[in-house]
């Protein structure tokens, strides 16, 4: 199964200075049109163990600006155990549609408190029931018990109910130090831009033209 990409491509003229600037601007074309990208938002993060064994899953992109990538889950699942003992992660946003890729290199550190109970307002109300029925990456004995749980919440909290934020659960901010814009072209001839930092963990970026 194979596709041929047909598009303007992807030229160093056209890029903004700043990558965050950058993913802006194909974050606002992919949401543009919900039939041809299906949540754009969507995003692969891949951690690793301490050991350098790697793990990867699609989660929700919750927020962007000029500090990094914002999502939120489980401190106590898998992905946030890895990068409590392994920083480095990699974020992958696949517009296949675009015949585009965003891939972010960079490393994660939990949000403020502050942040976390902000956002968990703005969730809704069985969302917020999730976050305390779910014991994420934890072995079920059925799908019974996760009901169960889910129902016993619901109880305690009917809706219009506040429900308090678990302890347990809020953000990480990925800091980027690299970001590379993927356009896919004819013949695999792919163009790859990459924003690198120009010294380690400051200063400006460098875009660099990678071979597909």
């Amino acid at each position: 199964m194979r596709e041929q990409y047909v598009t303007g491509g992807l030229a160093e003229a056209g890029l903004s200075a700043d990558p965050l600037e950058q993913f802006a601007l194909w974050f606002k074309e992919a949401a543009r049109d919900v039939d041809a990208v299906h949540e754009p938002n969507a995003m692969v993060v891949s951690t690793a163990d301490a050991e350098g064994r790697p793990s990867s899953r699609t989660v929700l992109l919750k927020g962007f600006d000029e500090r990094g990538f914002v999502f939120f889950t489980n401190y106590e699942s898998r992905k946030a155990r890895e990068l409590a003992a392994n920083p480095y992660v990699s974020l992958l946003f696949p517009w296949h549609p675009m015949a585009r890729q965003v891939i972010v290199s960079g490393t994660a550190a939990r949000v403020g408190r502050e942040e976390t109970v902000a956002y968990f307002r703005t969730r809704p109300h069985g969302s917020q029931l999730g976050a305390w029925a779910s014991a994420q990456s934890s072995v079920l004995t059925s799908r019974a018990e996760l009901d169960r749980a889910y129902a016993d919440l619901a109880a305690r909290y009917p809706e219009g109910a506040q429900v308090p934020v678990p302890p347990h659960w809020g953000g990480f901010r990925v800091t980027p130090t690299a970001v590379e814009f993927w356009q896919g072209r004819r013949d695999r001839l792919h163009d790859r831009l990459r924003y690198a930092r120009t010294e380690e963990g400051g200063g400006g970026w460098r875009i660099e033209r990678l071979s597909p």
